[in-house]
């Protein structure tokens, strides 16, 4: 684990011990530190006693603490553990602040941040695979992966890559990203800031944490994002996924948001001195990440792609672009869950590259009667169901694509049980394992 004489003989209070709350108490306690751990499970806080304090820092004195390090799932502007730490004058941290403080303690490496609206996750995984491709030890963490702080420390020369959420973000202040990458921001999370401006800020303090001489990476795609570099003294390198490029060289990356992708992964490697060389041979081999246009299957010359993590149409929308009909459309489109909107209007402008559309779940009757004036559309109930219809459909060159535009709580678990349920109907289908990234 990574661990910092910095930490010794200081005073933390870590709230949440899941899996990055406890990795972070560990962390601390092999540091030296005095930790006061608390969540409101008996059995994390079972496997503390003994080992550190046990007390909800809602009930106890913050005075004369150095943090409290809190889940970025505490929205900070409701939770009245926010006003009691700022009046005790205490700084509200998460496990990255501290990667933060312990980094001149490691060894001489360099930090890759990467946040934005869509794309971080992938966009994460794609450095990590190009670096370790070319040689360079990489690890991801932050918002995936593993605890950063649970993972050994890298080796003289390696690269930490983390993707980073607002919420991780808010609770940051010292990450200075030897490469900051900022993909996009639309309209998310909103429940959490004072409108659309507070929370692009939230994400343009990922640049605002550099210094001079450091690398800070934009996508044009987003007015939003552009407007977090304005006037700042770093190298700014601005990418473009407008400017068309020839993606079929790429397997696992197709689509227009992954050409977004690619572009500022390609970017942040040529600055931590890739050459284009190894960059494209990991684009090239990089596979998808599980439930993420990942292609789990390709029989009879039709290609089934679960892109499960789609939870709303803005996500959906780039998948359906990523195969444009050219003599006829291609897509057999599988959609439905619980939506989070009463349309799909972002994916309509690619509705044209759908040869038929199944639709289940509880939006299935709403979205059957938004699609039907544009292609054909069989009503289904369960996903099993529009799977095999789909089989029945779908001619070699075809693509089908399970990218259901909604959440998933109706018949399942989170959308990564969806999306291993998806796989399990393709197996059954087409009569042979469907494994993630196969092709």
């Amino acid at each position: 684990m990574i661990t910092a004489r910095a930490f010794a003989g200081k005073r933390y209070a870590v709230l949440g011990l899941a899996r990055t709350g406890l990795a972070t108490v560990e962390s601390l306690l092999a540091s030296g530190a005095d930790v006061t751990a608390w969540d409101r499970q008996q059995t994390p806080r079972a496997k503390l006693e003994g080992r550190c304090t046990l007390a909800d820092p809602m009930e106890i004195d913050l005075a004369g603490f150095d943090g409290v390090v809190v889940s970025p799932g505490v929205p900070l502007n409701t939770h009245p553990l926010a006003d009691k730490a700022r009046a005790a004058g205490v700084p509200l941290i998460g496990d990255i602040e501290l990667f933060a403080q312990a980094r001149a303690e490691l060894p001489p490496h360099k930090v890759v941040g990467i946040t934005g609206t869509n794309g971080k996750s992938t966009t994460t995984a794609l450095v990590t695979h190009i670096l370790s491709q070319a040689g360079v030890p990489a690890l991801m963490g932050g918002n995936i992966g593993l605890p950063i702080l649970g993972r050994d420390p890298l080796p003289e020369g390696g690269v930490y890559v983390l993707e980073l959420s607002s919420y991780q973000i808010d609770l940051t202040h010292r990450l200075a990203c030897d490469v900051a990458v900022l993909l996009n921001i639309t309209p998310d999370h909103l429940d959490r800031y004072d409108g659309f401006d507070a929370y692009a800020a939230s994400k343009g303090r990922l640049f605002a944490m550099q210094r001079a001489g450091q690398v800070a990476i934009v996508s044009a795609s987003t007015p939003a994002a552009l407007a977090q570099v304005a006037g700042l003294p770093q190298q700014v390198i601005t990418v473009d996924p407008a400017q068309p490029e020839d993606q079929s060289r790429w397997p696992a990356l197709q689509g227009p948001h992954n050409l977004e992708n690619v572009l500022a992964a390609r970017a942040a490697c040529r600055a931590l001195g890739l050459s284009d060389q190894q960059i494209e041979a990991g684009l090239a081999s990089y596979r998808s990440l599980p439930h993420r246009m990942e292609i789990i299957a390709q029989h009879n010359g039709v290609l089934w792609v679960n892109d499960s993590k789609a939870t709303n149409a803005a996500s959906t929308a780039p998948a359906l672009a990523a195969w444009p009909a050219t003599d006829k459309p291609r897509v057999h489109w599988i959609c439905g869950g619980i939506a989070k909107a009463d349309n799909l209007d972002e994916c309509l402008p690619y509705i044209g590259n759908v040869a038929s559309t199944y639709t289940i779940g509880e939006a299935g009757p709403m979205f059957a009667d938004i699609l039907s004036p544009h292609t054909r559309v069989e009503r289904c109930e369960m996903l099993c169901e529009a799977a095999d219809r789909a089989a029945k459909a779908v001619r070699p060159g075809d693509v089908v694509l399970f990218s259901p535009a909604c959440a998933s709580f109706d018949q399942f678990r989170d959308y990564e049980a969806r999306g291993d349920a998806f796989r399990d109907c393709v197996a059954r289908v087409t009569g042979q394992s469907a494994g993630a990234g196969e092709a």
